[in-house]
């Protein structure tokens, strides 16, 4: 599957897909997937095929509930990454660190219902605060990702993962060709969403 459409429908079915066209990372590609499908396999699929790290990408509205700031709000000595503390579910998880446990962690994050007080810090799910407008304001996945989900109707998080090679060099979409046929995934490009919005 490729496209626009193929990604919002895979996202909807709580499937992974990928993300490419991050222009802010040099061309850095992302999996990604809904927040409130994740489970522990996903956790794990990402772990094993993508390398980088675990992400849970949100809204600030989303954040102020959850009491997750950014780490480095000014803009002295600014990487441009907008992370928040890293969080861990207060309850159901052992060391965090498993696929199981950041599944839970993001489930608890992700629940409607969620509260500051139903997480810890520090943890094993980096958090990422996206820009209010979107991709329009910053074109990249942790926004990208979140736009997907609300137009897959699958909420307004989501869980995403940079990929690397085996050779731990940053991945390509041509490196991926033999993944994305196997697993029959789905690819978002950020010019393409740019472009439907426009």
């Amino acid at each position: 599957m490729s496209g626009l459409d193929d990604a919002i429908a895979a996202l909807a079915a709580g499937k992974v897909i990928i993300i490419t066209g991050d222009r802010l990372r040099g061309g850095d590609i992302d999996f990604a997937i809904a927040a409130r499908h994740v489970t522990m396999e996903a956790i794990n699929f990402m772990a094993s095929h993508g390398r980088g790290l675990i992400c849970l990408a949100m809204g600030p509205d989303r954040a102020v509930r959850l009491g997750i700031g950014l780490l480095n709000p000014g803009a002295e000595r600014q990487s441009g990454r907008p992370f928040g503390r890293s969080i861990e579910a207060r309850r159901g998880v052992t060391t965090g660190i498993s696929a199981a446990d950041r599944a839970e962690t993001v489930r608890v994050a992700a629940s409607p219902q969620a509260a500051g007080d139903d997480l810890v810090s520090p943890g094993h799910v980096f958090p990422l605060i996206a820009a209010r407008g979107g991709i329009v304001d910053r074109p990249a996945a942790a926004e990208a990702a979140i736009e997907l989900c609300r137009l897959a109707d699958a909420g307004d998080m989501a869980v995403i993962c940079s990929i690397m090679r085996d050779d731990g060099e940053m991945a390509r979409i041509d490196d991926l060709d033999a993944l994305i046929r196997r697993e029959n995934m789905a690819v978002a490009d950020i010019g393409d969403m740019l472009e439907r919005a426009r």
